[in-house]
């Protein structure tokens, strides 16, 4: 009971810190997750196109997924120095990897015949990818993406090692000072916020599949 208290009294005391931190953490999860939504769903849709490609981009971005995310900022500085630019593209290469391989198994495990059905009534390959592809797909591709969102936020909290912003500053300030209750603080947050994205995405999720009949 000691310690909720010391942590309640912590978030009235220093109000304004933690939303700031907070606000910085969405910011940069947030343009790290549309980065990746936008450059993920275009390689899983072309690979699923041309699928001799799958193998290779699908190879890299395990590759890079496997990287200690310490050694990747490590490795990023040198280029594009410290604080949130080198946090946002490290947490978009993270985030790679969920968009593509859901995008990709969501188009490539629809009936064929589905889509043979579809040409031989006139439509445009165009047409099959918009219509009938990636509708059927959204549910892959959904996971994929609510995945991707969970994990993105709860990685951001390593910027904070390399003086970029979001509650991996409080975190990281209680770890140096000893300070059990402000760690405590900045790591509940976050596991809020991901929760939180979570149930959002979850409830997208449900009135799609109720919406399209999935």
């Amino acid at each position: 009971m000691k310690k909720i208290s010391e942590l309640i009294k912590l978030y009235i005391e220093r109000y304004d810190f933690f939303l700031k931190l907070t606000l910085e953490h969405l910011k940069i999860s947030g343009i790290s997750i549309i980065i990746a939504t936008l450059i993920g769903g275009i390689l899983g849709i072309l690979i699923s196109e041309y699928k001799k490609t799958s193998t290779l981009v699908l190879s890299i971005t395990n590759f890079l997924y496997t990287i200690p995310s310490i050694s990747l900022l490590g490795f990023l500085i040198p280029f594009s120095g410290i604080g949130n630019t080198t946090a946002i593209i490290a947490l978009t290469i993270y985030a790679l990897l969920p968009m593509i391989r859901n995008t990709y198994a969501g188009i490539d495990n629809i009936d064929k015949s589905i889509i043979e059905s579809a040409r031989g009534m006139g439509s445009t390959e165009f047409q099959i990818l918009y219509k009938i592809k990636i509708p059927l797909a959204t549910t892959v591709i959904l996971a994929g993406f609510k995945n991707m969102v969970v994990m993105t936020i709860a990685l951001a909290c390593i910027a904070s090692f390399i003086g970029a912003g979001g509650l991996g500053v409080a975190v990281y300030r209680g770890i140096t000072t000893n300070n059990q209750t402000m760690t405590i603080a900045g790591s509940l947050l976050i596991a809020l916020l991901a929760l939180l994205c979570d149930l959002i995405i979850g409830g997208i999720e449900k009135i799609i599949k109720r919406k399209w009949r999935l």
